[in-house]
């Protein structure tokens, strides 16, 4: 087996718990994965329960193959599991790491738990585990996306043009951004304060 490096570990604050992914999670998952609309961007295009069925246990053998470190993400607000993330393209030699296959119910979009998700993985990364830099990238048509990483501090680096051919056969151009660890603590202080010490 690789040497573990980073390792699944229950992340928490105030508003959400990650849960390292485990087959207990499926059912809830579903539930929630069976909307269709979450697919619209990514480059599986989940349509059944035997797709997700696939798509979960490639990210549960990842995990156990420490490739990536997927996580079920648990609403306090709803007391429900609401959708997936990951820490995943980890390249240990290089202290580099990448949040992504992150999905969301449509119902919790634009409440916050996203930022909450995303300062516990960042956390998690630079204080924790010390890596240099974490990366984030979405399809260049997923504006919401887009958005979302500009406003958690990340800097847009480029876009890789027909850099993935999706599920679908479609091409997709990826945009890719990244914070760096000697950004992190202004980063941490100014956009995330209400999660520092919860």
């Amino acid at each position: 087996m690789p040497e573990p490096y980073i390792i699944p570990v229950l992340l928490e604050n105030q508003r959400t718990i990650l849960e390292p992914l485990l087959p207990g999670h499926f059912n809830e998952l579903w539930k929630v994965a069976a909307h269709p609309e979450i697919w619209e961007f990514t480059i599986q295009k989940i349509k059944t329960q035997q797709a997700f069925e696939i798509y979960f246990n490639t990210a549960l053998k990842e995990k156990e193959n420490n490739q990536s470190c997927p996580f079920a993400i648990y609403d306090k607000q709803l007391n429900a599991f609401v959708g997936c993330t990951r820490l995943g393209n980890i390249v240990k030699e290089h202290k580099r790491a990448e949040i992504g296959w992150t999905w969301y119910d449509p119902a919790v979009q634009r409440t916050g738990i996203n930022k909450a998700c995303k300062h516990l993985l960042l956390h998690y990364g630079f204080n924790t585990i010390g890596l240099n830099r974490i990366e984030l990238k979405t399809a260049a048509t997923n504006l919401k996306s887009r958005g979302a990483i500009l406003k958690i501090g990340a800097t847009q680096e480029g876009i890789f043009r027909h850099h993935i051919i999706n599920d679908d056969g479609s091409l997709r151009d990826s945009v890719f951004f990244s914070i760096i660890k000697t950004e992190w603590p202004e980063i941490e202080k100014t956009i995330f304060p209400e999660f520092i010490h919860s």
